[in-house]
């Protein structure tokens, strides 16, 4: 679909910005939003917001990191249409979406601004300031070591102002044709899991079942696996590997003499991120820290033991380090090393129905070792591996054209608001047409 452009533009008079229709205005942030800065002492509010991924959310008070009840006496009540700027870290976070419209009344923290629209609608200046985010507009105000904004410092921000009937068709406009974007972003969204899930299927009915739907079965004895291949062995997991525990003995863990240095040292977060292989790592150790820890090599299989990402497994794709939250894998004679991550990845909730629960699993060498397995000939293994191998490129061809077109859907999501509300199209007819 092409929009129209206005008939006439005029220089915005702001250097990051193009000319605005002729008729437009522009303001600063002052004349337009004022500060809120109304306080919870005695506990006014208890609907804890906050801005999470460029919206406002709810959270649940009773469990807010440990803070203490009264600590909610020193958020700001923030009211439906109030607009929320999250202030912080500029210097270092140029991720974070950082302004929101607030849907209903709560509280938030005090160290973000809170700014009242008196004058312009709030769901224009949202779509706005949701377009300044995305230019980095504010990556270039506030001050300090970690360069923070206060509200001094964003009042004299250029805002554009539409007349209050173009602010509103553009609103409406925004939100009709954002709502049908949104929907097909998840659409691809679903096919991407339902690609996801039967990959997962096709892949664990091969290493648990083989390539020969004709060849004799018999019971595995192990109800997860059901039926095996009769000339399959079933054998603990122990057998068929050795288990090796991760190392890092010394406290304080953040000590900085510990870091730095040439070896790299995974965590679990790099396990539960990759994707086959653990290719990429954010901290190394010292020569010191090396001391303390124990280095494992490059084709080490390594599984996540505790946490939310436990059974998680992936293979090192070059030597490195890893603390006991980790267990490495190194595949006996007789066991191929794809062939027993793609076994674990199939086996992760039978792994996981194994670890004991407090307020997060957990396993242990002994129970990963007493689990029973299958074991296919290796030249066996060698035909799953290939088959599977063939099997997951043809679904990760299928999965990069749905997440293709989810960028393509973004893109053309942030181009529609921003060309919308600094004037660049000209929408009111398409808003007259929906009113009909």
């Amino acid at each position: 679909m092409s929009f129209p452009r206005y008939l006439k533009y005029k220089p915005s008079g702001v250097e990051w910005l193009r000319d605005v229709p002729e008729h437009w205005a522009i303001k600063p942030l002052y004349s337009c939003a004022e500060e809120r800065n109304e306080n919870n002492k005695g506990m006014i509010e208890n609907n804890l917001l906050s801005l999470s991924y460029g919206k406002i959310v709810r959270k649940d008070i009773s469990s807010n990191d440990g803070l203490l009840p009264e600590s909610f006496e020193t958020y700001q009540i923030v009211r439906r249409g109030d607009i929320v700027f999250r202030p912080t870290d500029l210097q270092n976070d140029w991720n974070s979406l950082r302004s929101a419209i607030v849907e209903e009344t709560g509280i938030i923290t005090s160290a973000y601004i809170a700014t009242k629209p008196n004058g312009p609608t709030p769901k224009y200046l949202h779509y706005l300031f949701r377009v300044y985010d995305t230019m980095k507009v504010f990556y270039s105000m506030g001050g300090g070591l970690r360069q923070s904004m206060k509200y001094s410092d964003l009042k004299r921000l250029p805002v554009i102002v539409p007349p209050i009937t173009e602010q509103t068709a553009i609103a409406a406009f925004l939100d009709r044709e954002t709502a049908k974007i949104d929907a097909l972003v998840t659409e691809q969204q679903r096919l991407m899991e339902l690609l996801k899930e039967k990959r997962q299927a096709v892949i664990s009915h091969a290493v648990t079942k083989g390539l020969n739907p004709k060849a004799p079965m018999k019971p595995s004895g192990i109800e997860w696996l059901g039926d095996v291949p009769e000339h399959w062995t079933v054998q603990r997991v122990k057998s068929l590997t050795n288990i090796l525990r991760g190392k890092f003995t010394h406290r304080p863990r953040h000590d900085p003499a510990m870091y730095d240095g040439p070896y790299p040292f995974i965590q679990t977060g790099e396990i539960n991120q990759a994707n086959r292989f653990v290719g990429q790592y954010h901290q190394t150790l010292s020569e010191a820290g090396f001391q303390q820890s124990k280095q494992f090599p490059k084709g080490t299989l390594v599984m996540t033991i505790t946490g939310a990402g436990t059974a998680n497994v992936a293979i090192l794709d070059y030597e490195a380090c890893f603390p006991d939250s980790i267990v490495g894998f190194v595949p006996k004679n007789g066991m191929a090393l794809d062939y027993l991550y793609n076994l674990f990845v199939a086996m992760r909730q039978a792994l996981l129905e194994t670890s004991v629960t407090n307020t997060q699993p957990n396993l242990n060498i002994e129970r990963i070792g007493a689990l029973l397995a299958v074991q296919p000939p290796l030249h066996e293994q060698a035909d799953i591996i290939a088959r599977i191998d063939k099997v997951s490129a043809n679904y990760e061809g299928l999965i990069i054209e749905a997440q293709h077109a989810i960028d393509l859907l973004q893109e053309r999501r942030t181009a529609l608001i921003s060309a919308a509300v600094t004037g660049q199209i000209d929408v009111r007819s398409f808003a007259k047409k929906e009113a009909a």
